[in-house]
């Protein structure tokens, strides 16, 4: 299922190689999320999101954070638990102009 939203992302990180034999290649998104309502509970926390491979993390790299972006959210499951990923991430126009600066 897919899911239009716009989100702040606080930055990103790729990964790439390979650890005991295994291979992974991974972009990780790091985004701005509020935290939940309750006394015990104030303000907002970073959180992480799966966006793709690493060539992913070139398209972004040279832009300036926070900045504010467009995407595309799949919910994906593994048959026991469900998580979102990052399909498409698009940052709006105004943070580009200003990252070309």
């Amino acid at each position: 299922m897919l899911f239009k939203s716009t989100m702040v992302v606080l930055g990103a990180k790729a990964s790439k190689g390979s650890f005991n034999g295994v291979s992974f290649d991974k972009t990780t998104i790091f985004y701005k999320a509020d935290l939940q309502e309750g006394e015990n509970f104030v303000g907002e926390v970073g959180e992480a999101m799966a966006w793709g491979t690493s060539d992913n993390f070139q398209k972004i790299k040279g832009l300036e954070y926070p900045l504010v972006a467009d995407v595309t959210l799949e919910q994906v499951s593994n048959g026991s638990a469900s998580r979102m990923i990052i399909k498409e991430l698009v940052p709006q126009k105004a943070t580009v102009a200003q990252a070309q600066k």
